[in-house]
């Protein structure tokens, strides 16, 4: 579905990806993993053209669009939840979940068929519905990485692209969250291309993992086998947080 080829990005003069190769195959979870600074975002802000790459090809159902804008990118069915969830704060859940089908209204598609997927996001996120008339900047951190999640789904994305979702939150929630993922996967087809610092989370939810370090990919393969893998376990779990690895 998605093959990036030699991609490189620049911020400015800083080479953040260099010759940056990889795919996802339809309906696959696939994590990235890495320090910070690793290119992990930046990957994915360059698939969404937020970051447009100064160099390689990026091909979405064999279509190139390494030169398409962001609301192009949206239109042919790739959506981001970005770090930081990023959510309209002063405007309601309701409000936030219609933003994110923009360009289905502008695009003339029927109210019906809109409000039907809402219903959905309620279905997967109960907890939106129960405050759909609350401001989204007064709720939880974890309500808000839902909306943030449901927000992008109103797009109707057959590719989501997901950066640290479990960002500053509680354990409970992450399990939430990540469960959804699974559910979206399952029961819709979706692929899942995830950012995540934690890693053991990550790699258990996914198919396959690719590993960064300084803007290159320097390990991939299947989940499973990263997991087991003792370079991966020392360098980005760290000695000190052994203990949470083998948990």
């Amino acid at each position: 579905m998605l093959r990036l080829k030699n991609i490189n990005t620049y911020y400015g003069k800083v080479h953040a990806l260099k010759n940056v190769s990889l795919h996802l195959s339809e309906g696959e979870i696939v994590t990235l993993i890495g320090a910070n600074g690793a290119g992990k975002t930046t990957i994915l802000n360059t698939i969404s053209g937020v970051t447009p790459a100064t160099a390689g090809e990026i091909l979405f159902n064999k279509q190139p669009v390494t030169a398409c804008a962001p609301d192009q990118i949206v239109k042919l069915g790739i959506s981001q939840v970005p770090e930081g969830r990023q959510v309209f704060k002063p405007l309601s859940v309701e409000d936030n979940l219609e933003l994110g089908a923009y360009l289905r209204y502008r695009n003339r598609e029927s109210r019906a068929a809109i409000h039907q997927d809402v219903q959905k996001v309620y279905q997967l996120f109960p907890r939106l519905e129960e405050r759909r008339k609350q401001l989204a900047g007064t709720m939880s951190g974890g309500e808000q990485q839902m909306l943030a999640i449901g927000r992008a789904l109103m797009a109707n994305p057959r590719l989501l692209l997901l950066d640290e979702p479990s960002m500053g939150l509680a354990p409970l929630v992450v399990q939430e969250i990540f469960r959804v993922l699974e559910q979206l996967r399952r029961e819709n087809g979706t692929t899942i291309l995830l950012v995540e610092q934690n890693a053991k989370a990550a790699l258990k939810l996914a198919d396959r993992g690719y590993v960064l370090e300084t803007g290159k990919v320097i390990l991939e393969g299947p989940a499973a086998e990263l997991m087991e893998n003792a370079e991966v376990k020392r360098a980005y779990l760290g000695k000190d947080k052994k203990e949470i690895w083998e948990r």
